[in-house]
């Protein structure tokens, strides 16, 4: 029974360059932004930036990244 699992391959991961992507996860969104994970949540939680929930999985779209870091920001994240 268990050599039916050890024939199975696990999928390729397949990397897409990120200015391909439509969506980006919490930590390459951040990255990206150039914040701490914490203050994406933040702003996710706040509304100040959209995401997508796929499951578990929270999802930024490129387009609000870009929307977002080309906006004025004169508040303080948390505080």
């Amino acid at each position: 029974m268990s050599a039916i699992f050890d024939e199975r391959k696990h999928p390729a991961r397949v990397i897409i360059p990120t200015q391909n992507k439509l969506l980006v996860g919490r930590i390459e969104a951040a990255a990206m932004l150039s914040i701490s994970r914490r203050a994406l949540d933040y702003l996710v939680a706040n509304k100040q930036l959209m995401s997508r929930r796929i499951g578990t999985r929270v999802l930024i779209p490129l387009d609000e990244l870009k929307r977002f870091s080309s906006a004025d920001h004169p508040e303080r994240l948390a505080g």
